[in-house]
């Protein structure tokens, strides 16, 4: 049995209308969750498939990080998504620094978010002092160090080009000989 924290005000998310959400994690993921709201401690237990029952303390904390359902239930459809999660904690002095660097990440009007969203091709939430990545290896890896750039004071344009390079190399990484 594994345990999960989630943040009070996504308990409910987790949850969802009727429990419709938690029955879907369960069902998809093979485990039985145990949703104690009132200290957001979730207990995991394994109930079916071991291996896709490793991927749903990933799913509950993708939700519990700002991820739709849909998005964190992701995790299950292929075997190289990921989730990742950037704790900006450890990269800020004070709550004002924090802020401040949350704001480069997101940039004005979340335009910055998006980009790494649209260039990468992963699904990029901030959600308090944390930014989650949900993705495959190397898009989890570019997000990654385009949200280190920043955090190091990069400017936003060098972050962008860096991202555009990134994302046309992602391109190129694809083989259209194939057969499909």
């Amino acid at each position: 049995m594994r345990h999960v924290t989630v943040p009070q005000d996504r308990i409910g998310v987790l949850i969802g209308e009727g429990g419709e959400t938690l029955r879907e994690v369960e069902d998809r993921a093979d485990v039985r969750l145990d949703v104690d709201s009132e200290t957001g401690s979730v207990a995991i237990d394994s109930t079916g498939d071991p291996v896709t029952a490793l991927v749903a303390p990933d799913i509950v904390k993708a939700i519990g990080r700002g991820f739709t359902p849909d998005v964190a239930l992701s995790l299950l459809d292929h075997d190289l998504r990921r989730f990742e999660l950037i704790d900006l904690a450890d990269h800020t002095r004070n709550d004002n620094d924090l802020q401040r660097k949350k704001g480069r990440i997101i940039g004005e009007n979340g335009r910055t978010r998006e980009l790494m969203e649209e260039l990468t091709g992963a699904e990029v939430v901030v959600y308090g002092s944390t930014v989650g990545v949900i993705g495959d290896a190397e898009e989890v890896s570019a997000v990654r160090r385009a949200v280190g750039m920043l955090l190091d004071g990069a400017p936003h344009g060098a972050v962008y080009s860096f991202l555009e390079r990134k994302s046309n190399e992602l391109d190129d990484d694809v083989d259209f000989s194939a057969p499909q």
